[in-house]
């Protein structure tokens, strides 16, 4: 390798981004992104991390090494604001802003300036597959190719911090960074299947810490949580997940401020466990002095566990140093369609929780609820009119807190009929209404 240009720029008292060249790469560690989760729909990063470019792509890593993003730099690329981005659970996400897709509006549909279109079965309401474009099949061959030329070059000379940082990257080829996932599954116990829609804020970028297994209601629309009996998970495993995880994401710990509690029911293993759970894992994880700001927590709810929360665990989340949010899943608010989806549950049930939801938005500061609900054409039409009069009425005190997640039925075939649905109740509803994209990790 030939090296030149080496630059040193600080970043703070402590912090120092190290750039050289080597031959025809431009390499450059741990640069400083965003400490806050911003909305934009142009490419932004956050945390630290360290990046490779080409004439062609640009290549980024977290401070373990591990690929993160990838992004054409050349006529090409599909556009210029779009990415790729792997995830700890070892999949990649392409990041959409719409242009390919000849529509506007998927800020309206998500919440967010872009789509990520998963490589696996989600919900997502447009056919798109952007992995048959060749352009983007070419990332992952330049990706592939980018690890080879480093694993056979010498970096005699190379100034020892990014010399370190091209040995943690040569580290992690494909099987390697499988490993790792399949060893983030084996800690937390199973693949989680779906991150809460609210993990959106954060880019679903969330340490997983299960604290409860199973689902007390067995819907038969649902073909993402467990068949097992609810069952609460010990103090034992909680503690021995937190060491077990603080090593696994190790140094690369610091670039994140959210904890999921899982799995599908986290709100049913009652205060004392949520407490723990939550503050010994901000402790263990130093979201304290983290790179990312403003801490958050996730976790799922069920009605039940919902409407059984009392004013004991509401002001102990309240009290967390988290910004707590809590998704529940309610469905429906017609009782046919709640019969035909084997949601054993009455209508006056959904509708005590969906109002404990608004009272819990207004009344404490730090914790924020949010709701599901189904949508698809095959629903019988009294679902749909009963949900928007339900958030037609919502009153002017909701404060705003509180969004509207609607679930896309996987069989749905006829997207347009879907749409046109989707915005009839977002444009009655009082609350803020999104699309609920399944995102597993």
């Amino acid at each position: 390798m030939n090296h030149s240009k080496l630059v040193d720029a600080k970043k703070g008292p402590e912090h120092r981004t190290l750039s050289c060249r080597l031959n025809n790469l431009a390499v450059t560690v741990e640069k400083e992104g965003g400490s806050h989760f911003t909305k934009a729909s142009y490419p932004v990063r956050f945390g630290y991390y360290s990046e490779i470019r080409t004439s062609e792509y640009e290549f980024h890593f977290n401070l373990n090494g591990d690929i993160k993003f990838i992004r054409g730099l050349n006529v090409n690329w599909p556009h210029p604001s779009e990415w790729l981005k792997r995830t700890d659970g070892n999949d990649w996400g392409y990041y959409s802003v719409g242009a390919v897709l000849n529509h506007k509006g998927i800020f309206d549909w998500f919440g967010e300036y872009y789509l990520p279109c998963l490589t696996y079965p989600s919900n997502a309401i447009l056919e798109f597959n952007p992995y048959t474009d060749p352009h983007i099949s070419s990332a992952f061959a330049a990706w592939s190719q980018l690890y080879a030329t480093l694993y056979t070059s010498r970096c005699d000379g190379v100034p020892s911090g990014i010399k370190d940082f091209l040995s943690l990257v040569v580290q992690k080829d494909e099987n390697t960074l499988h490993e790792q996932s399949r060893k983030l599954h084996a800690i937390i116990g199973g693949r989680v299947s779906v991150l809460p829609p609210d993990t959106r804020h954060v880019d679903y970028e969330v340490i997983p810490l299960n604290i409860a297994d199973g689902c007390l209601y067995h819907c038969n629309f649902c073909c993402v949580k467990s068949r097992e009996g609810y069952q609460p998970r010990s103090r034992d495993s909680v503690f021995v997940q937190i060491e077990q995880l603080k090593e696994f994401y190790g140094r690369n710990m610091g670039n994140y401020n959210a904890l999921f509690l899982g799995n599908h029911d986290a709100l049913g293993a009652g205060d004392e466990l949520i407490g723990m759970a939550a503050s010994e894992a901000f402790k263990a994880f130093g979201f304290a002095n983290s790179n990312m700001k403003k801490p958050m927590l996730f976790l799922f709810g069920s009605v039940g566990s919902l409407l059984k929360s009392g004013n004991g665990l509401l002001e102990k989340l309240n009290s967390l140093p988290f910004y707590t949010m809590i998704n529940i899943g309610l469905e429906s608010v017609d009782e046919q369609t709640l019969a035909s989806i084997n949601k054993p549950l009455k209508v006056s049930r959904i509708r005590e929780a969906f109002k404990k939801m608004l009272e819990i938005n207004r009344e404490y500061a730090n914790i924020e609820v949010t709701a599901n609900f189904l949508l698809g054409e095959q629903l019988l039409p009294d679902h749909t009119h009963s949900l928007i009069e339900l958030l037609r009425d919502v009153p002017d005190a909701s404060d705003k807190k509180g969004a509207i997640y609607l679930s896309p039925l996987f069989d749905n075939q006829k997207r347009g009929q879907l749409l046109n649905s989707f915005f009839e109740i977002k444009k009655l509803s009082r609350l803020p209404a999104y699309i609920y994209l399944i995102q597993r990790l």
